[in-house]
């Protein structure tokens, strides 16, 4: 029974070099902005301690619309007759060339896991179910976990969320001190966002308790399961995992 404890990104002071003294896991939120180069990849690979886990959140273009605001922070720049046919999830050849380079980028990296979070724009409807489905059932997986953070009103629908996991073979991606996941899974994988807000509190910094309360439900999924990701998500995440780490320590917990 494990946790595997890091942050959403290169949290700690002094860039990666200090990050692998602390952590033995990251989450690359880059890979989610714009993909980098191969050379790029491979570099990050060949500085990381052998026993160091990439996972991967995926690039935008294949869940978010073109009209999200991340996508104009990003500056990307596609052809006006091919955006329609980009993100949310939609099953046309445009997003399976993309996931084609996204997956090329966690073989290189030698990563496990691949994190898909959808924007609360993408709610709950039958045309979006319907799309989630197709993709997820169409792409190529060789070998890696696929991971889903559904935002906004798809939390509403707790047992098509529950079915759509179980016929996917794919991870529920929760924040489990706002919401539990639909299904447990082999592993499990949580990000922290803060408390309060609607879905995210980014300058939130998590108390004593919180963690407390944290350490216990995972306690309770490790009766079932064997690994869990803890990733934290907020301006604090490098304090905030680095405490975590220690009082899973004192309490008896294997951490990673």
């Amino acid at each position: 029974m494990e946790l595997r404890i890091g942050t959403c990104g290169w949290s700690v002071k002094g860039g990666r070099k200090e990050y692998f003294k602390h952590f033995s896991v990251i989450e690359l939120q880059s890979t989610f902005y714009r993909l980098p180069k191969e050379a790029t990849v491979i570099r990050w690979r060949e500085e990381a301690p052998k026993d160091f886990e990439f996972t991967v959140k995926a690039w935008q273009v294949l869940t978010h619309s073109p009209r999200s605001p991340t996508w104009k922070r990003a500056n990307l720049k596609v052809k006006k007759e091919v955006l329609e046919r980009l993100g949310w999830l939609k099953p046309t050849e445009e997003n399976f060339r993309i996931w084609k380079d996204v997956l090329n980028i966690c073989k290189v990296l030698r990563a496990r896991i691949c994190i898909f979070q959808t924007p609360p724009s993408f709610g709950f409807s039958e045309e979006n179910k319907k799309n989630v489905i197709e993709f997820f059932s169409s792409i190529e997986r060789d070998g890696l976990i696929i991971g889903w953070e559904p935002r906004g009103t798809w939390h509403e629908q707790v047992d098509q969320l529950r079915t759509i996991f179980t016929q996917l073979d794919i991870v529920h991606v929760v924040d489990v001190l706002r919401r539990k996941p639909v299904l447990i899974t082999e592993p499990m994988y949580f990000r922290l966002h803060g408390i309060g807000g609607r879905e995210v509190n980014y300058r939130y910094k998590y108390t004593d308790s919180d963690l407390r309360k944290l350490l216990s439900i995972c306690r309770e999924y490790l009766r079932d399961i064997r690994e869990i990701y803890i990733m934290f998500n907020n301006m604090y995440m490098a304090e905030d995992a680095m405490r975590l780490k220690e009082l899973a320590k004192l309490k008896g917990l294997e951490v990673r």
